[in-house]
């Protein structure tokens, strides 16, 4: 039998999806290759220098790599493939940074011309000084800026520049029957502890939604011991954190705060949203709490959702690397591109379980995935055809067949936690009223949202629609089916939080069902190919079906 991978001499690599060895296959390459198309029969992945540091991070070798890719290649591996794989594992760690004293860093590496070839870049010869002896140094305020610029050249740091401990925080973890940290979630923070007092303490940890990034990061914490600030998307994943850290550590309600618009609250551990950091009074006008950094003696800042982390909030981590730093996310994808810089200032890829290998051990329910295409009526087709590229994307996603597929559905779920999910909140409105079920949007106060999401977890609103408000760190489990009617263009990291949204293992054993309506032959189709890319590479088909067959009952036998 010919082996799985066509490795081309660009970095691209083909995977067939009907090859008996697929599923081994494609979670090898995901170690240290991204997806970037996924047609029916064959996958494309290409090997970056950031997909190679983060598998040098988590322990891998350019001979390893190179050797599982020549024993699954079909053709001989191109030369110019195996230099580049083996340069950019070489870089990795190539240059250290590390502690003389409060003031400065010393940076380090093996290769004696490299820092002086560096020098000469314009921005590193403003941020790097040399001694009488050749010995590099960086300011300990330009740490940041020397890993980012590093990076955009092609040469990540071995960070050795040791942290503040800040403030002390001596609490444990709570014991009891209900609680109980899985092996994996333990693993994740040791990972990221690991080195000890200088060398642990910066990097990500990647798990699916639903499999207890939370208590990872609780883990960490309790691992550090240290006064700790808490960054996530919404007040809603404020109160949550707040809530978990109450009923799993022996923290008093007296050391855990919430740093919001609505209550300014600075304890040991301080929970805050991204939102508030990025607060200001004018367009002119400074961040009003990125000081917050410098408050509460904090040892450790947690990024939840790290792949959403701001502008703003990036700036202001180039200046904490003093401090440790946690990242949180089901998925490194930025859409903005900006993973070399959650690589140079949040750190490396410290932890990654795949969302199947979590699944097969129970730890996530079973999900069948559907692409539900809808076809439009005469005259909304022709006002698609007439329409301008951008007009024709909301044309596509406000379809109103969508809302019989929908009626559809709900029926057949009715005895099911099914989430409505929509990008356009006129479309959402509209669903609320036809099906009588209440809507979250941004619009939605805090107290209420809480109300909805309690009544939704207690059965008493079995049937919720949300905006993207809902898409991230909001905990309800018994959640098993999300219909998607609307979302934001291509974007793989919304697609997988919405997923998430249903993945957490049901009380019965029983699947989670996930379908996203499009409409027929239109842009929304080909942004739904790229929504789906990450899901992909995690293992996850869609199953494509008419919306007109499933509303009129002829394809019952789907998600039965």
């Amino acid at each position: 039998m010919e082996p799985p991978l066509i490795i081309q001499a660009d970095g691209a690599v083909l995977l067939e999806t009907q090859h008996p060895e697929y599923e081994a296959a494609r979670e090898g390459l995901a170690r240290f290759a991204e997806l970037e198309k996924s047609p029916e029969y064959v996958h494309f992945y290409r090997i970056t220098p950031i997909s190679c540091w983060n598998a040098a991070a988590l322990g891998a070798s350019a001979g390893e790599v190179l050797a599982w890719m020549e024993a699954n290649s079909r053709f001989p591996i191109a030369n110019e493939v195996t230099e580049r794989i083996a340069e950019w594992f070489r870089r990795y760690g190539l240059l250290r940074l590390e502690r003389v004293d409060e003031e400065r860093l010393r940076l380090v590496s093996s290769d004696e011309g490299l820092l002086q070839d560096l020098a000469e870049n314009a921005k590193l010869e403003q941020l790097i000084t040399f001694d009488k002896r050749g010995r590099a140094f960086v300011a300990a305020g330009d740490r940041g800026d020397v890993k980012q610029e590093l990076v955009r050249l092609g040469y990540p740091v071995d960070d050795r520049g040791g942290y503040r401990p800040g403030a002390g925080l001596d609490f444990q973890l709570a014991t009891g029957s209900d609680f109980r940290v899985r092996d994996y979630q333990a693993a994740a923070a040791a990972a990221f502890h690991m080195g000890g007092a200088d060398a642990g303490g910066c990097g990500v940890v990647v798990l699916p939604c639903g499999a207890g990034k939370t208590v990872v990061g609780i883990a960490a914490m309790q691992l550090l011991q240290t006064n700790t600030l808490v960054l996530t998307t919404n007040t809603v994943a404020v109160r949550q954190w707040v809530r978990e850290l109450s009923a799993k550590t022996t923290l008093s309600p007296s050391e855990v705060g919430e740093y919001t618009g609505e209550n300014k609250q600075i304890r040991p551990v301080t929970v805050a949203t991204y939102q508030i950091l990025t607060h200001r009074k004018g367009k002119l006008s400074g961040f009003t709490h990125l000081d917050l950094f410098d408050k509460g003696g904090f040892g450790l800042v947690v990024y939840d959702e790290v792949h959403l982390l701001p502008a703003p909030v990036f700036r202001a981590t180039a200046g904490i690397q003093a401090r440790r730093r946690l990242g949180l996310t089901a998925t490194l994808v930025r859409e903005d591109g900006r993973q070399d810089e959650v690589f140079s200032l949040i750190g490396p890829k410290r932890y990654e379980l795949p969302w199947k290998h979590l699944e097969r051990q129970g730890f996530l329910a079973a999900a069948r995935c559907y692409e539900v295409r809808v076809a439009m009526s005469g005259e909304r087709a022709e006002r698609y055809q007439s329409a301008s590229a951008r007009n024709q994307i909301r044309i596509a996603a406000d379809n109103e067949q969508k809302h019989n597929v929908v009626g559809h559905l709900l029926r057949r779920h009715q005895a099911d936690r099914v989430l409505v999910i929509g990008q356009y909140l006129d479309q959402l409105q509209e669903m609320s009223a036809l099906f009588r079920l209440p809507v979250i949007t941004g619009k939605t106060s805090n107290e209420e949202r809480d109300r909805l999401y309690a009544a939704f977890r207690a059965g008493d609103v079995p049937h919720l629609i949300i905006s993207k408000v809902g898409n991230f760190a909001v905990d309800l489990p018994d959640a098993n089916v999300a219909i998607q009617v609307s979302g934001t263009f291509g974007s793989r990291q919304e697609e997988a939080q919405r997923l998430g949204r249903v993945l957490r293992p049901k009380p019965d054993g029983g699947p989670a069902t996930f379908y996203t309506l499009v409409s027929d032959s239109t842009r929304e189709q080909e942004f739904a190919r790229k929504r789906q890319l990450f899901l992909a590479e995690q293992g996850y088909a869609y199953e494509i079906c008419d919306g007109a067959q499933l509303s009129n009952g002829v394809s019952d036998e789907v998600a039965s």
